[in-house]
C-alpha cells in the first residue's frame, strides 16, 4: 500500500521526536490550518509508542487567540521521558522558542470512569495535587516564530520538557488571580506575569483540555497530569543557566538551560 503524504510527513517528525533531531519545517498545508496539524499531531501520537504522563493545554492566551484568529487553545499528549524533576538540566538548540511558566494539576484516573462533561461545580472532585511546572518549548523542525497554532499543534504541541515544583493537595484558591515570575539572574533576565493570562484561569483551561480528552475517547486508565498553559507568554532564552519561575501560593521550580 502507497504511504500517503500525512504518513511520510509524520514518520519524519515521530522519527525527529525519538532521536532528538532537527528536521526541514513541514509543508504548510499541514501547518496553516488547525484541522490538519490536529490530523497530524494523532497520526504522530498514534506512533509514539512511550509511556505517556498526561496532556497539557497550548495557546491559551486570549490575546493570541485573537490576534492569530483562532477560536480556541487545543490540547497535547505530555510523555514521561520529558517530564523531570525542577533544577534538572535542559539542552536547548536552534528552533527552541522559549520557556514558560505554568501551572499544573493532577487529575485522578476516576475521571475515565465518569460520564458527565466537565464544569466548573464538578472539577474540584477529579483534582488530586496541584504544582508549579516551567515548559521549555521549541519544534523538531529548523523554524522560527509561530505564525498560527497549527505551527504548534502538529509538532507535538512544541513540547521540548516540562519540569515540575513540589506538588501540594489540590485546595480550592484563588487561582484566578496569581503573580508569577520566571527569571535567570546570570544575565540579568526576569520576566513577571499572572495566572489571569491562562484562558481566564488555570482552572478553565484544565477543564478545557478534560472535555477534549473526554470527546476523543482517551483513557489512559491511570492518574495524569495536566499542564494548563503560560502565565508569561514565551518568554525567550536569553542565556543560559538557571531559571527559577516563582508562583505565589504554588512555591518554586527550576532548571538549568544549557
Amino acid at each position: 500500500m502507497k504511504k500517503t503524504n500525512l504518513e511520510k510527513v509524520s514518520n519524519k517528525l515521530v522519527n525527529a521526536f525519538l532521536k532528538n533531531k532537527l528536521i526541514a519545517p513541514l509543508p504548510t498545508k499541514y501547518t496553516k490550518q488547525i484541522n490538519q496539524a490536529q490530523k497530524l499531531r494523532k497520526l504522530c501520537e498514534s506512533k509514539i509508542k512511550l509511556p505517556i504522563v498526561g496532556f497539557k493545554a497550548a495557546g491559551t492566551g486570549i490575546p493570541l487567540i485573537k490576534k492569530l484568529k483562532e477560536k480556541e487553545p487545543f490540547y497535547a499528549t505530555v510523555y514521561k521521558r520529558n517530564f523531570l524533576r525542577s533544577g534538572k538540566s535542559v539542552r536547548i538548540n536552534k528552533a527552541t522558542l522559549g520557556i514558560e511558566l505554568e501551572v499544573c494539576y493532577k487529575v485522578k484516573k476516576s475521571f475515565f470512569s465518569t460520564k458527565n462533561l466537565i464544569t466548573m461545580k464538578n472539577i474540584s472532585k477529579h483534582i488530586s495535587h496541584m504544582a508549579p511546572c516551567i515548559e521549555v518549548v521549541g519544534y523538531r523542525q529548523r523554524k522560527k516564530g509561530i505564525s498560527s497554532f497549527g505551527d504548534l499543534c502538529s509538532d507535538f504541541g512544541a513540547n521540548v520538557k516540562f519540569l515540575i515544583g513540589s506538588k501540594k493537595k489540590y485546595k480550592r484558591i484563588n487561582i484566578g488571580n496569581l503573580k508569577t515570575n520566571i527569571s535567570n539572574n546570570k544575565i540579568n533576565q526576569s520576566v513577571s506575569g499572572n495566572t489571569n493570562t491562562v484562558y481566564i484561569n488555570p482552572l478553565n483551561s484544565l477543564r478545557f483540555v478534560l472535555n477534549k480528552v473526554k470527546k476523543d475517547r482517551i483513557n489512559l486508565n491511570k492518574d495524569f497530569w495536566v499542564f494548563t498553559g503560560s502565565s508569561v507568554g514565551v518568554v525567550p532564552i536569553k542565556g543560559k543557566g538557571l531559571y527559577v519561575g516563582k508562583i505565589d501560593k504554588l512555591g518554586l521550580v527550576k532548571t538549568i538551560i544549557k
